[in-house]
């Protein structure tokens, strides 16, 4: 697969997806849009990959969307807009669910869109550099990119108004204080780190990954009944049909240690 507006390796089973725009700030259009897509489900769709690097080439994570090019499009700026948010949502959607863990390693600036796409990671390491802004009032717009979603979630529905509505310049320490991030890492060892992880977790049970992840994501849709009817599910699903969970426990009864096959 070849890509215009990113960048995409495939090596032992760990995917690393870099936006790649550093002449326009890394901004969100309608061809990066479709390109994650394109990403994202290949991510989903191939059981090879058990983790998923999404970072940024150049001094910034991504300053959001193209405005220049969404004022380019004149009257036809918001038919625009909605083709390429729901392109851009269908990604979202596909890195949420799939099995192989996200690991999100913001680098510079993410604003607006890029903040959006940087707090959808299940680990999200920032660099020392790393900024975050909402931004979109500044402009008249209002979220997308799934983060009226993430930031409740992550932060509380208060301090997630007060990001969106007065966009303060929030520095990496302050973004991990609050929950936007897991850990600030120094920008050198930003990719070394972001790696390790993605190769811890891509050695792991990547079928019980992506049910650990499917529980968290619907457990604030539900019933404490109907959460633990789903784990159940879940828990039963992986010991009957996952060779990992049956490799598992043999291995721990024989206390030997168990390779995990993502499978």
């Amino acid at each position: 697969m070849s890509y215009e507006t990113l960048k995409f390796d495939l090596n032992d089973q760990l995917a690393t997806i870099t936006l790649s725009r550093p002449d326009a700030a890394n901004s969100l259009n309608l061809k990066m849009a479709e390109e994650l897509h394109q990403a994202a489900t290949h991510c989903a769709s191939n059981p090879d990959i058990r983790a998923v690097i999404l970072t940024a080439e150049g001094k910034m994570f991504c300053a959001g969307g193209d405005v220049v090019g969404f004022s380019e499009k004149g009257d036809q700026m918001a038919e625009h807009i909605r083709g390429m948010t729901t392109t851009l949502h269908a990604a979202v959607a596909r890195f949420y669910r799939m099995d192989a863990p996200l690991i999100v390693a913001v680098n510079g600036i993410a604003a607006g869109a890029g903040m959006s796409i940087a707090i959808t990671g299940d680990i999200v390491f920032a660099a020392e550099s790393a900024k975050f802004t909402m931004a979109y009032s500044k402009i008249g717009f209002s979220p997308d990119g799934s983060s009226s979603y993430f930031l409740p979630r992550l932060i509380g529905l208060r301090k997630a108004k007060e990001l969106a509505l007065l966009n303060p310049m929030l520095n990496a320490e302050q973004a991990c204080a609050i929950g936007l991030v897991t850990e600030v890492v120094a920008d050198e060892d930003l990719l070394t780190t972001a790696r390790s992880c993605a190769c811890q977790l891509a050695e792991g049970p990547t079928k019980a990954h992506g049910e650990i992840k499917r529980l968290f994501a619907d457990s604030f849709n539900n019933t404490l009944e109907t959460q633990m009817e789903y784990e159940t599910r879940a828990i039963a699903g992986l010991a009957g049909s996952t060779e990992d969970a049956k490799g598992g426990v043999a291995a721990f009864v024989k206390k030997e240690k168990y390779t995990f096959l993502g499978r």
